[in-house]
């Protein structure tokens, strides 16, 4: 089958052609509809120092997808060819403390496919069973595709109440943009957003949001102030993991409010914690993944609903072959989510 490879610890990747996984007992088997490139598959490529440590090539990545059931294990009921389906990707151990009390989606021991073991880069990928998901048949291909970062930003908004609250979003990558779509279908607002570069300050326009700020042209925290008559955001989703950001979502923050962090900095970082969290009385959440099925259940409902509109964030569509050509467009910061597809048919 063809699949992108990153063949060696070393920048860049490769389409190649590669055996079709062997599945055991209890796996799943499924054909790949169309798969997403995330911001984890950019650190891969450019091997940066996360990818070192993480990654032990050679490796097929890609972790959002969707597809088709093409064949089960011997010890799978529940699963049949031909359904459509997607997977949460973060395999749980099942035996820590985490897994034990309910909180599977932060186990201690966790493995993720696409970048502990091969990924959805490929026309087949091999899923446990207890890892799949059946997607509601009306759910198009393309959003079934984007359900992990939608899940993210799912998990993050829902954190906490959202409804008749005005929200801030630091960053306005993937998750940040599909966060806007869902706080307003959950009753936020007004949602502001803070962004540097244009082309995604325009995508968080299209998605909804009440006002965007530009950080490098305004005190966006001072901004947030003034426009909540000098209270401060109920909510803050902080999405892009930059110090500077994380600072701003803090001095943004309404005493008594909630911040949740799910972006991830590239290094340690000081915050006013005195001024900023303790004498505010802030909650705050680290986030991590999705909330193993209960996100699910919550995104499909609102996809459902007709709630989310998404097609403004897939911007390219391209065949696996293209992957290189997509890994450079995102690159730029002129893309947000771009589509392969394996068989090479477009949408």
């Amino acid at each position: 089958m063809q699949a992108v490879v990153k063949p060696a610890p070393a920048p860049g990747a490769e389409v190649r052609q590669v055996p079709v996984p062997e599945i055991g007992a209890r796996d799943v088997l499924i054909r790949v509809r169309a798969a997403s490139i995330c911001g984890t598959d950019l650190h891969i490529y450019s091997w940066d120092r996360w990818a070192q440590r993480r990654l032990r090539p050679p490796l097929v990545f890609g972790h959002e997808f969707c597809g088709h059931v093409e064949s089960v294990g011997d010890e799978v009921a529940n699963f049949k060819p031909g359904e459509f389906v997607s997977a949460e990707m973060h395999v749980a151990c099942g035996h820590c403390y985490q897994c034990l009390t309910g909180q599977s989606h932060i186990c201690q021991d966790v493995r993720i496919i696409g970048i502990d073991a091969d990924g959805c880069f490929a026309e087949y990928v091999k899923i446990p069973a207890s890892n799949v998901w059946k997607i509601d048949p009306a759910i198009p291909v393309e959003y079934a595709a984007i359900l992990d970062p939608l899940g993210n930003a799912v998990h993050t908004v829902l954190a906490g109440e959202v409804a008749g609250m005005s929200v801030a979003i630091t960053g306005a990558g993937p998750i940040g943009l599909f966060s806007i779509a869902v706080a307003k279908a959950c009753g936020a607002g007004p949602v502001f957003v803070t962004e540097p570069h244009p082309y995604r300050q325009q995508l968080a326009v299209k998605m909804g949001a009440d006002a965007v700020l530009d950080p490098g042209a305004v005190d966006v925290a001072a901004e947030v102030l003034r426009r909540t008559g000098g209270v401060g955001a109920d909510v803050v989703l902080e999405m892009s993991g930059h110090p500077d950001a994380l600072r701003q979502g803090f001095q943004m923050l309404r005493r008594g409010g909630r911040i949740s962090l799910l972006g991830i900095p590239a290094k340690p970082l000081e915050i006013d914690l005195a001024n900023d969290v303790i004498f505010k009385g802030a909650v705050v959440q680290g986030i991590n993944g999705r909330r193993v099925f209960d996100t699910w259940y919550k995104m499909q409902a609102l996809l459902k609903s007709g709630a989310l509109k998404l097609d403004p964030l897939i911007t390219d569509r391209m065949p696996l072959a293209d992957f290189d050509k997509g890994i450079q467009l995102l690159l730029s910061g002129n893309a947000s989510k771009i589509l392969l597809y394996p068989d090479g048919q477009k949408l």
